[in-house]
């Protein structure tokens, strides 16, 4: 996906910040979630869900 697409389809994140995490990528470990093809960058929607998951400050407590 290009931010524009992201940031469409997630209304909780602007363009602004996807292109800041992706700018600080290397220091926020947001590159797992970044493609790179003829100087482009794409974002992979599973690599993105991973990495937001990853960013909680408490684990999650699935309902049984």
């Amino acid at each position: 996906m290009t931010v524009k697409q992201l940031a469409a389809e997630a209304p909780f994140v602007t363009e602004a910040k996807l292109r800041w995490w992706i700018f600080n990528a290397e220091q926020n470990g947001f590159g797992q979630a970044l493609l790179k093809v003829g100087g482009r960058v794409y974002i992979d929607r599973e690599g993105f869900n991973r990495w937001l998951e990853n960013q909680r400050l408490t684990p999650r407590q699935d309902a049984a």
